[in-house]
């Protein structure tokens, strides 16, 4: 029976009327709703958790089954356990319990409660700031034709700036799983850089930047042409928003066992260490003043990311602060498994 018991994934926990354990699980133990007790020079004995035995006391006063969700210290280091408890009274005064894991919905709930805040706040901006332009544009039409003028600009602008979001927005659902992914197809990737370098000379040329490219011509990677010319545009434009003025952005393109490399590496203002592991993140900005200044929405690089591992490669950055950044993107140069077919990702919806 015992080993029935360590066998689930669920804990297992039953008290007697004086709230000792006289039934134990593995997982149980693992989750930390009992704990080991000095009791004088005895040997360790177990007690269940303070909020286990104030809850089988409510139980067992009232007969009523209880079922809540507790966040429990781990016994070691890191967030709290979430885990979702069933307390039921059974005769002679004794409490079963049973325990499962929830904390990874817990994080997924935090991810999309997180998500909708900083969506939320990401439009609020450019729509609060399009209808006072609106309003300033109305007042200025016939008074102040120059100024009106200034303000019907600064309208395009945010409107771009906000059907940008919207777009990006749409690209990472559609990444994350919410329609299915394209077969992969060979893809010439001097096809993918001339396209790329195309399309990132407007604003090069705004801050007189150099695009350059270097490295092996005639290579072939697999996935969908139009999501891999969109990471590197994101990581070519992202290199030119943050780099000075004058300086040079070089695209060089390598082979290396199997796989096709893609790096964008630029001479900007480079990013701190304790930021490198979450750039990745959604609308994760290290400076958020400097990023508004460039347009940026936040979500280049989480694009970047979500294309790369749906193509069965990732992408890469190493970085020093005022001399650079070089963003590299991975992907095989023959079909993988991992491009054909991918569990539904749970970062904007969906069950993990």
């Amino acid at each position: 029976m015992t080993d029935i018991l360590d066998a689930l994934q669920v804990g297992v926990l039953v008290l007697d009327e004086a709230d000792k354990p006289v039934l134990v699980n593995a997982a149980a133990r693992d989750m930390g709703l009992v704990r080991q007790r000095q009791a004088g020079a005895a040997a360790p004995a177990e007690e269940a958790h303070t909020i286990v035995r104030t809850l089988a006391g409510q139980v067992r006063r009232t007969g009523i089954t209880r079922v809540v969700e507790l966040d429990l210290p781990r016994l070691t280091h890191g967030e709290p356990l979430g885990v979702n408890v069933r307390a039921v009274a059974l005769d002679g005064g004794r409490v079963a319990i049973e325990a499962a894991d929830v904390t990874e919905a817990h994080r997924v709930a935090r991810v999309r409660r997180d998500f909708v805040a900083n969506v939320s706040h990401e439009l609020k901006t450019p729509v609060g700031a399009l209808q006072l332009l609106a309003e300033a544009l109305l007042d200025a039409t016939d008074k102040d034709p120059a100024a009106a003028i200034r303000f019907a600009e600064r309208i395009k602008h945010e409107s771009s700036r906000l059907g940008r979001l919207v777009s990006e927005l749409l690209e990472l659902s559609r990444l994350q799983g919410a329609e299915p992914l394209p077969e992969p197809e060979p893809v010439d990737v001097d096809k993918i850089t001339v396209e790329v370098l195309d399309r990132a000379k407007t604003p090069a040329s705004a801050k007189e930047i150099e695009l350059r490219f270097q490295g092996v011509r005639g290579l072939t990677v697999y996935g969908n042409e139009n999501q891999l010319v969109t990471a590197v545009v994101n990581l070519v434009e992202n290199a030119i928003a943050y780099s000075p003025e004058r300086t040079s952005v070089t695209v060089t393109v390598s082979e290396d066992n199997g796989y096709v490399d893609i790096a964008v590496a630029d001479q900007g203002i480079g990013i701190e260490p304790r930021d490198i592991d979450r750039i990745f993140e959604r609308f994760y900005r290290a400076d958020r003043a400097r990023s508004r200044a460039t347009g940026g929405t936040g979500l280049g690089l989480a694009i970047v990311k979500h294309i790369s591992t749906n193509h069965g490669g990732r992408v890469t950055v190493t970085s020093a602060v005022g001399v650079g950044s070089t963003f590299t993107l991975r992907l095989p140069s023959r079909p993988t498994e991992a491009a054909l077919a991918l569990p539904p990702s749970v970062e904007i919806g969906g069950a993990p």
